[in-house]
Parts: structure tokens; C-alpha cells; sequence
């Protein structure tokens, strides 16, 4: 028997006009599958998730069935359905509940009403088998974005659930951190047997061990198999969401590769190897050494420490850098380094207690707020529903400004100009992030501070936020940018520092930067490092493929 049958599933939200976010999802998903579901951002994956938990199902007119373990959901009590449909959600402040993490542990299995010595086997079970046992006692507030998820996930587990629902769970955790966290995931499956059901942007590391792949694009499922054929399949088509592909897939078929295609950086790396067996390696540097003085910087920071609390450890201790005028500077590093905490201090709201921070060459604290913040600096946070104050999309964009025409262009350039009459939470992860960028564009800034903006948007709209970067660049606006997106800093980015304890331990061009890292690099570089060295896109490593190919 199937875990979830879905039949003729359609779904419009009320504010839709009669559109369905959902049409015609027929699907079966066994008992034990690992299956990514995977599609642009508001093609419909979070709002399928959704139907799948009663309590989760979002508010709209819904036609079709959904059955689990046989029983049409609706009628599966709630008290079943939370003990076997665990569900981790994409922002992990969202589902935490408590103020330490043995309560939050234990939260889950008290309202299921289990008793106290199994409430207690489970617990510790679960923190040793997730290694939280060493902050067990410690309060939420003070774990990472990382040790939050992983939080989330052993307090879903705990309960023991048939199922595990996962809605881009990484998207706020740095690559090392994601990797382990996904690995932890596929593991659960191997040796539990629990169904998982997970969407992701970043597909390197789910892609290869997914059982099926199911694509969705504009409310509709559009392929459904195995991930090697899906690659094959949309290549093929020459379907748009083949960009969103692992770079073993894109580099196979960019590079025109023969028999079956590497879905791992080790298949890569061994098809490459086969492919050029014999011939010598090439060094592909090619940018140029990196100036280490910047003449009349946009911003510059000089020793600042920072700490949270009097007598708490400092988390800022001695960050020195500056970012020249009209450059996209990327800052990486794993979660907790400080990274957020240097942007709230360059914009004033941390207050260092020793260090200079100069914008265009005046101390912050020379500039009035109303001046700082308007046509001068502007920063995306990292949770973009805090910008969002209004019923709808068009209201929180004139709170900035009442020119219609300056919101038609910025509305347009950030691709929700057919978003604009809906709540802004309704809308997906991506779609909020475009929107909260687009009302922090209209106050026309000078320097933009950019907190994760990659997270939560799909590949094609990467590519259209690069655009937008370049085009602000062009204007002479300088962009610093906090990511764990390393793919995105490796292709686009001008400079790249890493944050390490508190402070920037080095700072070069990305070719360089990526290309001399071992783990904190991109999976082209991983791939491709013994035949191409310091090739750090996937772009890169095609045109290098053909280049072998013609001599």
C-alpha cells in the first residue's frame, strides 16, 4: 500500500482569480521512497507539501483526493497525523517553539501524550544520535541556523514519524553544514525506512540518492523518474529546468558527454578522467592578482569588535576590510562566524564597542538616520518577512514611495509584477525574497547590503538577480553580499572574503579564492580539479571540454 495517493489534485488560492496553484497532481508515493520534488520557485512544490498535513493545508478551493495508508487525509485524526507525517519547515525559527532544546525535544512527544520514562529514552536517543548532546541544555536563542534545523528534524524524529516532509531545509545553512544535514536525511531512509519527501534548489547533494524526481512547473507535475533519466529527459526537451540540474548533469551534456551521465562529483570526476586519459592537465587561471590597497573605498571597516552581551564572548573580534566602489564583494562562512552581525554593524544597528566604520569615506555615526537610509545604504535582511508590513505585495511598496511608475519598473525588474495584489505571506520563500528586495531597490541606494539573497529563489531567478547586481553595479551602486551560495559568489561575485571566529581571514578574486580550497569550493572545482585546475564554474569546465575536444 502507498503511503500517499494523489488524485486530480487542484488548488487555487482566494486571491488567485480562479488560477490554480495546483492542476491535475496524480501521484503515488510508496513506503520508504526518497523523492525530490523540484521546480522554479511558485511552481507549486510548498503548496503540494502543504496538502499533505490537514493542519498545514492552506486556506483556497481544493477539488480531488488525497489518501494516506488508504484513509482519504481529512478523515486521518490529527493526533495520527502528527505522530506519522513529520513535516521540517524552510525557515527554522518558524517551527520552534520553545526556549531550550531538551523542551523542544521533548515538546512533539508530550502533546502526543507519551509517558515520561519513553519520553525520556527518546530524547536522549535522539540527541546522541544527532550529536546535540553537547548543547542539550542550552537555550534555542542561542544556536546557529544550522543547529536549529538540525534541532527541528531529532524533535520530528523523536516521534518516530512514517513519513518526513522537508521543504527546502538548507536553504539557510552554509554548504558544509547543509551536507552534513542532508546527509543525516538520507541516512534516516537507509536505515529507518522512513519516507521522505524533500524540495531543494541545491541539488548536489540530494539528486544522486533520490529513488524519483518529480518536477513541477506552473502547478503541474512534468516528469516523474528516476534522476538519471530526468536529467537525459529534460536535456532533450530543452526544458528551462534542466539549468537547475546537478553540475555533474549540466557539464556532461554542456560538454556533449557519451553513455551514461555522472549524477556525483566522483562520476564526474571519473568520466572526466576516462575522457581525457593521457593528456596533460590544464592551469586555467586567469584573473589577475588581487590589489590589495583600495583607493577611496565605499566602505571601509577597521578592527571592530562586537558583542551581544557585557560579559558574553565577542563575536566580531577585529573585522578589518574594505570594498571598492561599484564591486560585488561576497562574504562566506560557515553559520554563526559573524557574517549577519558585520552588516547590522555597518548599517548601525550593532553598535561596536571598539573600530571605524566608514561609508564613502564619513564615519556611520557622522550620518543622520533619514540620511544613512535613504539614497545612500539599504540592507535585504535575512528573513525578508520582517520588511513586510501591509496586506499586500503593492501596499508594502509605497510604503517607500507613491511614484506608480518607479513601482511598475522595480516591480517588473524583480518579476513580481503579477504578485502585487497578494499578502506578501502567501507567497513562496523566492517570492518573498524578490519582494523584499524590490522594496528595498525603491529607496535607490548607493551601497546595498545583501544578507542570503540567493535563498529560497531558484536557478533561473539567480540569473536574473545577477542581472539586477550587474545593472545596479553599472549605476555605480556597490553591493556587499553575505552567502552561503558558493556557485553563485564563485560566477558572479568580484571579490570574495571568508569569516572565520569573528573575523575576515583572507580575501581574493573568486577564481582564486575557490580554486585553492578544498571543501569550500564549488562542485565544478571539486569535479574537474585534477584535469582543470582553478576551474570553479560549471560554465568554465564546458568551455574547457570543448577546448580539450578540438585540439
Amino acid at each position: 500500500m502507498a503511503h500517499f495517493q494523489i488524485r486530480d489534485l487542484c488548488f487555487s488560492y482566494p486571491a488567485s482569480q480562479g488560477k490554480p496553484s495546483l492542476e491535475n497532481i496524480n501521484l503515488s508515493i510508496e513506503k520508504g521512497e526518497y523523492i525530490v520534488l523540484c521546480g522554479k520557485s511558485g511552481s507549486g512544490k510548498t503548496t503540494l507539501l502543504r496538502h499533505l498535513k490537514t493542519v498545514l493545508t492552506p486556506h483556497g478551493k481544493r477539488t480531488g483526493q488525497i489518501l494516506f495508508n488508504g484513509t482519504p487525509i481529512d478523515q486521518v485524526s490529527l493526533h495520527d497525523q502528527a505522530a506519522k507525517v513529520g513535516y521540517v519547515m524552510q525557515d527554522p525559527d518558524d517551527q520552534i517553539v520553545t526556549d531550550k532544546v531538551w523542551h523542544e525535544l521533548a515538546f512533539g512527544l508530550e502533546s502526543l501524550g507519551v509517558d515520561q520514562k519513553t519520553m525520556r529514552a527518546r530524547v536522549s536517543e535522539m540527541a546522541c544520535y544527532f550529536g546535540i548532546a553537547h548543547w542539550f541544555h542550552r537555550d534555542v536563542a542561542e544556536l546557529s541556523g544550522g543547529q536549529k534545523q538540525l534541532l527541528n528534524l531529532a524533535s520530528i524524529m523523536a516521534m518516530q514519524p512514517e513519513v518526513l516532509i522537508l521543504d527546502e531545509p538548507t536553504s539557510q545553512l552554509d554548504p558544509i553544514a547543509a551536507s552534513d544535514f542532508l546527509n543525516t536525511v538520507r541516512k534516516i531512509n537507509l536505515e529507518l525506512g522512513t519516507t521522505v519527501i524533500i524540495t531543494e534548489h541545491r541539488l548536489e547533494d540530494i539528486f544522486p540518492y533520490a529513488d524519483r524526481a518529480i518536477v513541477m512547473d506552473g502547478g503541474r507535475v512534468i516528469a516523474d523518474d528516476m534522476p538519471r533519466n530526468i536529467g537525459k529527459l529534460l536535456y532533450e526537451q530543452k526544458n528551462h529546468m534542466f539549468a537547475a540540474m546537478p553540475t555533474p548533469v549540466r557539464i556532461f551534456y554542456g560538454a556533449k558527454g557519451e553513455g551514461d551521465c555522472p549524477l556525483t562529483v566522483r562520476e564526474g570526476r571519473t568520466w572526466l578522467s576516462r575522457k581525457f586519459s593521457g593528456m596533460p592537465g590544464i592551469n586555467c587561471i586567469s584573473d589577475a592578482p588581487m590589489e590589495e590597497k583600495v583607493p577611496d573605498p565605499a566602505l571601509s571597516l577597521k578592527d571592530l569588535w562586537f558583542r551581544y552581551e557585557k560579559d558574553g564572548l565577542d563575536v566580531l573580534r577585529g573585522v578589518s576590510m574594505e570594498v571598492p566602489k561599484g564591486s560585488l564583494y561576497a562574504i562566506v562562512g560557515g553559520n554563526g562566524a559573524g557574517k549577519s552581525t558585520t552588516l547590522k554593524a555597518i548599517c548601525g544597528t550593532c553598535r561596536p564597542y571598539r573600530g571605524k566604520v566608514k561609508v564613502f569615506g564619513r564615519p556611520v555615526e557622522k550620518y543622520r538616520s533619514a540620511e544613512l537610509f535613504r539614497n545612500c545604504l539599504a540592507m535585504l535582511p535575512q528573513d525578508p518577512k520582517s520588511l513586510f508590513v501591509r496586506k499586500t505585495v503593492r501596499e508594502d511598496l509605497m510604503e517607500m514611495t507613491e511614484d506608480q511608475n518607479q513601482i511598475a519598473q522595480i516591480a517588473a525588474l524583480c518579476e513580481i509584477d503579477h504578485l502585487l495584489d497578494r499578502h506578501p505571506y502567501d507567497l513562496s520563500g523566492g517570492e518573498q525574497q524578490r519582494s523584499a528586495l524590490a522594496k528595498v531597490l525603491l529607496t535607490s541606494p548607493r551601497l546595498l547590503l545583501l544578507d542570503e539573497p540567493t535563498k529560497g529563489i531558484d536557478s533561473f531567478f539567480k540569473e536574473k538577480l545577477a542581472s539586477i547586481l550587474r545593472r545596479l553595479q553599472e549605476n555605480g551602486i556597490t553591493v556587499i553580499m553575505v552567502s552561503h551560495d558558493v556557485e553563485f559568489c564563485a560566477k558572479y561575485a568580484d571579490r570574495v572574503s571568508m569569516f572565520f571566529d569573528g573575523q575576515i581571514l583572507t580575501t581574493d578574486t573568486p577564481q582564486r579564492f575557490f580554486g585553492n580550497n578544498s571543501f569550500y569550493t564549488t562542485a565544478a572545482n571539486r569535479m574537474s580539479r585534477h584535469v582543470f585546475s582553478m576551474a570553479v564554474t560549471a560554465e568554465a569546465v564546458i568551455d574547457l571540454c570543448k577546448q580539450k575536444d578540438r585540439e
